[in-house]
């Protein structure tokens, strides 16, 4: 039987996947790109015409969203229970951090790397990059009230949302851009690296964990 695939660059938004198949404790096949593959792993683009990452195979699944990976592979594997069931109490909080922690606050963290970072110098633009790290500070306001007065974000336990979100602020500190952090997300964030399934994943990626690709 074959086994699932995941297509992976270090530190990037497929770590979300990586540290899901490790919290879940799946066996899996993993290959490690050069970031960004659509650049320095051409032959990626025969395998994902978009050349983004993650690209995740099981099957004759075929998936490129982060988040939604980890939704899918939370509602297939019911130990851990990874997500929260239509009838739970908490399950439109959910949803809605699974899909925030993506979109609202990824989003401005990879604008303010290829404008500060990534684009050859003459392409860069400072006052983007700025903006965008504002931003993204503004867009914490949604989860400092409930990290105040709760371990995770959603039914009282660990889910996919937790990874989906907590790998959008370690993103934001491996840019060091959490200055913006209060206390109770910091403490959050520092929960989260230390969990196993977490610690599991940097192994499995390799570096050290806190440098950038």
């Amino acid at each position: 039987m074959n086994r699932p695939l995941l297509y992976h660059c270090r530190q990037a938004r497929s770590f979300r996947v990586l540290w899901m198949l490790e919290e879940l404790g799946l066996d899996y096949e993993l290959r490690v790109l050069p970031f960004p593959p659509r650049v320095h792993a051409r032959d990626f683009l025969e395998i994902n015409p978009l050349g983004t990452i993650p690209y995740y195979i099981d099957g004759e699944v075929r998936m490129t969203e982060s988040s939604m990976i980890c939704h899918y592979l939370a509602q297939r594997h019911a130990s851990p229970r990874l997500c929260l069931a239509p009838d739970e109490q908490g399950y439109a909080a959910y949803l809605n951090y699974v899909g925030y922690g993506e979109a609202t606050l990824t989003f401005p963290l990879a604008v303010h790397l290829r404008y500060s970072q990534v684009e050859p110098e003459e392409r860069r633009l400072p006052q983007a990059a700025e903006d965008y790290r504002r931003f993204f500070g503004g867009r914490l306001k949604w989860i400092e009230e409930v990290l105040a007065h709760n371990e995770f974000l959603c039914g009282n336990r660990f889910t996919a949302a937790d990874i989906s979100v907590g790998y959008a602020l370690r993103f934001a500190k491996l840019l060091k851009l959490d200055d913006v952090f209060k206390p109770q997300l910091k403490a959050y964030v520092e929960r989260l690296e230390a969990r196993a399934g977490f610690l599991r994943a940097v192994r499995a990626e390799g570096g050290t964990g806190n440098d950038l690709f």
